[in-house]
C-alpha cells in the first residue's frame, strides 16, 4: 500500500478500521509492497533451509540471505558484512550485546531513558554482580555528556545509551558519548531501535562497538526480525548453541561470525523482508526521513498551538525522532487513546511504552502519556485529522 492508498483511506473508508496510524513507534503499518513480496516469495517460491543443503533452493536462500546482509551493512555504513548478526528483534540483540559482554564485577554506566530491553537484562545482571550506575538525563529526555563523563571516574567497562527515545524522541549524542567513552577504556552499547531506518545512521562515523537494530520499527521489515551489529574487535558470548549448518563435527560453536551468534534455521522469510525493506529505504523511499521531520514539527507545532496538552521531550524546532508524546489536561492518556480510536479511527498508544526509566525522567511515571509515532505512509492530511480531532478531545 502506498502513501496515496493511505490518503485515500483517510477520507470515507478505513484501512483495517484505522483512517490514521500513529503507532510506528510500535511497528511500522503498512509495510512497503516489495516487502511484502519478498516475505511470500520466500514462503512460496523459495523454502529452501539456508547453508544447509546443496539443492538449489538451500542455495538459493543462502544467497539471498547473504545479500540481505550485505544490504543491511552497506545501509548502516557497517564495513564487514559478517558483523551484522540477525536476530529475532532488537530485544534480543539488546540482551546478547549485554549478556554476551558483561560479567561479575563489571561495571556499566547507563542513561535514564533506556527501555526495557536495556532496563531488565541489567536488573538480571546486576543482580549477578554487574554495577549498574544510571545517570539521568535532563527532563527534556538528553543526555549530557558531561554528565557520562563524571560518571566515568571509576573504571567502566561499558556504556550503554539509547540513540533515539521510545518516548519523547530525544536524539542522543552517541558520537560525543562514544568520543568521551572510549578515552576512558568502555566500550559503547546502543539500543537503535527507534533511530534505524528515521535517521541516517552512519555506523562506521559514530564509531560505536555495538548497535542494536528493529527490523520492524523504522526499517519497515517484518515484525521478529532484527540485527546486532558488533564491532569488530568486539567479542561477545552468544546466547544459544545448536546447528549451524557447517562444521557439525565438533560440539563446540564455530568462532566465525556471523555463525557463532546465528544457531539454529534462521529466519528466512523475515531476513528477505528486512533486506528488500533496506532496498525500499535506500531507493524511492528515501525522501520518508524529510518527510516524517516535517511532518514531526507540524504535529508538535499544531498541538501546542491547540493547547490543553503538555508535550514531553525537546523544545519546537529542536530535532527529534518522529515521536511526539502528550499528556491531555483533561482526562488521562488512555482515555484519550481509546476516544481517538473509537471516534475517528486514529491508532496510538497510551501507556509508559516499556520505558519507565524514561518516564521516571520526563515526570509521567503516574501517568504515562499518549504517543503518536510517525512513519511511513503518513501524510499531512493525516496529521490535521489527528490534529483536529486532538481540537475536538479538547473542546
Amino acid at each position: 500500500m502506498t502513501p496515496e492508498d493511505l490518503e485515500r483511506a483517510a477520507g470515507d473508508s478505513a484501512v483495517g478500521g484505522v483512517s490514521a496510524y500513529f503507532d510506528h513507534a510500535a511497528t511500522s503499518w503498512p509495510k512497503p509492497t516489495g516487502v511484502v513480496d519478498a516475505v511470500v516469495r520466500a514462503l512460496t517460491v523459495g523454502g529452501g533451509s539456508p547453508g544447509r543443503a546443496a539443492h538449489r533452493l538451500g542455495l538459493e536462500a543462502s544467497r539471498e540471505i547473504y545479500a540481505a546482509r550485505t544490504a543491511c551493512a552497506a545501509f548502516l555504513g557497517a564495513r564487514r558484512s559478517k558483523d551484522i548478526i540477525f536476530t529475532r528483534g532488537c530485544t534480543e540483540s539488546c540482551n546478547l550485546m549485554l549478556k554476551g559482554l558483561l560479567r561479575a564485577g563489571d561495571r556499566v554506566v547507563v542513561s535514564s531513558m533506556e527501555h526495557n530491553s536495556v532496563a531488565r537484562p541489567l536488573a538480571v545482571l546486576a543482580r549477578l554482580g554487574v554495577e549498574v550506575v544510571r545517570v539521568a538525563a535532563h527532563e527534556n529526555g538528553t543526555m549530557d555528556p558531561a554528565s557520562i563523563e563524571a560518571a566515568l571516574s571509576a573504571p567502566t567497562r561499558a556504556v550503554v545509551c539509547q540513540h533515539v527515545s521510545n518516548v519523547t524522541g530525544t536524539i542522543q549524542p552517541i558520537a560525543e558519548i562514544t568520543r568521551i567513552a572510549h578515552n576512558a577504556g568502555a566500550v559503547v552499547l546502543v539500543d537503535g531501535a527507534q533511530a534505524a531506518g528515521h535517521l541516517d545512521v552512519d555506523l562506521s562515523q559514530l564509531g560505536v562497538d555495538a548497535y542494536a537494530v528493529s527490523g520492524h520499527k523504522g526499517m519497515l521489515g517484518p515484525q521478529g526480525i532484527g540485527l546486532l551489529y558488533l564491532n569488530p574487535e568486539l567479542e561477545v558470548d552468544g546466547l544459544l548453541e545448536g546447528g549451524t549448518g557447517g562444521g557439525s563435527e565438533t560440539v563446540e560453536m564455530p568462532s566465525s561470525r556471523p555463525d557463532r551468534y546465528e544457531p539454529g534455521t534462521p529466519n528466512t522469510p523475515g531476513i528477505l523482508g528486512l533486506g528488500a525493506a533496506v532496498a525500499f529505504l535506500g531507493g524511492e523511499g528515501a525522501a520518508q526521513r524529510d518527510q516524517e521531520q516535517l511532518l514531526t514539527q507540524h504535529l508538535h507545532e499544531g498541538i501546542l498551538d491547540i493547547g490543553g496538552y503538555r508535550v514531553s521531550g525537546p523544545a519546537p524546532g529542536s530535532p527529534r525522532g518522529p515521536v511526539v508524546s502528550v499528556v491531555p489536561d483533561s482526562g488521562t492518556p488512555p482515555e484519550l487513546a481509546a476516544w481517538l480510536d473509537r471516534e475517528h479511527g486514529i491508532a496510538c498508544r497510551a501507556g509508559l511504552h516499556c520505558a519507565p526509566w524514561a518516564h521516571e525522567t520526563m515526570g509521567t511515571r503516574d501517568t504515562g502519556t499518549c504517543r503518536f509515532g510517525l512513519g511511513y505512509g503518513l501524510t499531512e492530511t493525516h496529521v490535521d485529522m489527528l490534529l483536529d480531532a486532538l481540537r475536538v478531545y479538547r473542546s
